[in-house]
């Protein structure tokens, strides 16, 4: 059974971009996400970040050339519902943080698309799932993950469980208005013996921040029963140990970037029951 958050279709958001019907096809040579993906792999294998050879994505995708071609947009109903509630859900993650941040909080776009994608970060296919770009300051989704967090990682589709995976992306944009994103890569760059350990407190905190929303959606009762489980259900699935159990077979906690799904669960849940920004200092917490 599927569950649903208590959400009225309003129309598209106005920070909605939707680039489903551009096709995106990478025609330079150099290193790509390809390269990026076996390094990330050989990392897991050998708990060596090899990532931190490369550098900044932008700065390893970005000699990548790509053309795009512009085709009409053919969706089915439940794809339009599924972008009607991904609008809800960024208007109202928004309008809650300009509420919790007010005249520091500047609205993210989302932008929607299919298979590839060219952002101010590079190039990146669906298969990364979604993401944020700090450059651009814009959430990316290829709303077929949530088919796959579903197929392949066994969470539940439940409304509130696909919420989670967008309010973190903004959890990141939180983060870039606070200015804790760059204070966090710069200490990396600094310390790359503390590149992973960084980068997990950085995912913690959004999970936590995407909490605080949660703990508003709660208190204006738009959850129904067993809309939380869900969503820890979606956390558990995609912690890292569980990703490395699935794809390697063994765990290797030193080559985290993420969170564990038990430290996943906890800081989301952190931030449900406080709804305080405060209560999400993953750094000395």
């Amino acid at each position: 059974m599927v569950r649903r958050m208590r959400w009225t279709p309003a129309g598209r958001s106005e920070d909605l971009e939707d680039r489903r019907g551009t096709r995106v096809i990478r025609t330079g040579v150099g290193i790509g996400l390809g390269t990026v993906l076996i390094l990330g792999v050989l990392s897991l294998i050998t708990g060596q970040n090899l990532m931190g050879l490369l550098g900044p994505l932008q700065q390893i995708t970005g000699g990548d050339q790509v053309e795009t071609v512009d085709e009409p947009v053919r969706a089915s109903p439940e794809e339009e519902e599924r972008v009607q509630f991904v609008s809800f859900v960024l208007d109202d993650a928004q309008n809650t943080w300009r509420q919790v941040l007010p005249g520091r909080y500047q609205n993210a776009k989302l932008v929607l698309f299919r298979g590839a994608v060219q952002s101010a970060c590079g190039f990146a296919q669906a298969a990364m799932g979604p993401f944020y770009c700090p450059l651009d300051e814009k959430v990316y989704i290829d709303l077929s993950f949530y088919d796959e967090l579903r197929q392949r990682f066994g969470a539940q589709a439940g409304d509130f469980a696909q919420a989670y995976v967008l309010a973190h992306e903004i959890g990141h944009h939180v983060q870039r208005q606070l200015g804790i994103d760059g204070k966090v890569r710069a200490a990396q760059r600094q310390r790359p013996d503390l590149q992973n350990e960084l980068s997990v407190r950085l995912e913690l905190q959004a999970d936590c921040l995407a909490g605080v929303w949660g703990h508003s959606t709660n208190q204006r009762k738009i959850l129904e029963a067993g809309d939380v489980e869900d969503a820890m259900n979606a956390a558990a699935a995609i912690g890292d140990d569980r990703i490395q159990k699935m794809s390697l077979g063994y765990v290797q906690p030193e080559s985290f970037t993420h969170g564990s799904s038990k430290q996943r669960m906890q800081w989301f849940m952190r931030g449900f029951q406080s709804g305080d920004v405060n209560d999400c200092d993953t750094f000395n917490g």
